[in-house]
């Protein structure tokens, strides 16, 4: 369970490994749709808590949205939102290769950086804002899942531009069975958490990260740990976007069909 502890403690503030083990980050990146759903799960506690103080009512439903976010950044140290900002500064930036890799090092922050971070921030609390109360839970537990698994899915099909960098060590005794084993728990959660329809936000996670890695190879040659950052992020956003979209019709179109048939044997 290396892998797993791992994965907790560097995506997380959980205190699952006071030291992350030596050797474990290699195995950790199989875990990241388990720490997902892990995360997800305690959003979406407190989502309940706040819907039980009223704060889903009236005006203060904006307020709830900002309050899940806030809580999902502090839960993860902010680790994906700094690379999502570091990456707006370079890809969007910098005129050459040297000068983008420069800027995804620089601790500074550029007005490409602020446009990015505030435009992903209005676009996560209005989406969750929009949510409907049928498929909030559902749409809230999964989201976090897909976006960590579509990390995955650059890990695998962009190559790492730094000898040395916040990535790195996950990339030591890289194999397809990172993708594989952390695929089947993403398929497995999202069929249990949503049905069919959930496999298209799964496709949507995917086909969202990979287009960061293709803009990312496109502009300095491959990917770094801040593009699998961005690449998280990105993808969480348009995740609740398309999750307001899918509900518009039906508000039960994302309701777990696992509870559904409890509640008809019940």
């Amino acid at each position: 369970m290396r892998g797993l502890r791992a994965a907790i403690g560097f995506l997380t503030i959980l205190p699952a490994a006071p030291k992350i083990p030596t050797g474990g980050l290699s195995k950790a990146p199989a875990w990241f749709p388990a720490v997902g759903l892990l995360l997800g799960m305690i959003v979406a506690v407190l989502d309940g808590l706040f819907t039980w103080l009223g704060l889903l009512d009236g005006p203060s439903f904006l307020l709830e949205g900002v309050l899940l976010v806030a809580v999902l950044a502090l839960l993860t140290r902010g680790l994906h939102l700094d690379g999502f900002m570091d990456t707006c500064d370079a890809l969007a930036g910098g005129h050459d290769r040297e000068r983008r890799l420069e800027l995804l090092r620089d601790p500074h922050v550029g007005a490409f950086s602020v446009i990015g971070v505030v435009l992903l921030l209005v676009v996560k609390v209005s989406s969750l804002a929009a949510l409907p109360v049928e498929s909030r839970l559902w749409a809230i537990v999964l989201v976090p899942c897909l976006s960590r698994w579509a990390i995955l899915v650059v890990m695998d099909r962009f190559p790492y531009v730094r000898r040395e960098g916040l990535g790195t060590p996950f990339l030591r005794g890289r194999s397809r069975r990172s993708l594989l084993v952390g695929s089947a728990v993403a398929v497995v959660v999202t069929l249990v958490l949503t049905g069919p329809v959930g496999l298209l936000l799964m496709a949507t996670a995917g086909l969202v990260a990979g287009g960061v890695g293709a803009w990312a190879k496109r502009r300095i040659g491959g990917v770094t740990g801040d593009i699998y950052g961005a690449a998280c992020e990105t993808s969480e956003a348009a995740l609740l976007v398309l999750a307001v979209v899918l509900t518009l019709g039906d508000p039960g179109a994302l309701g777990s069909p696992l509870l559904a048939l409890l509640d008809t044997s019940g």
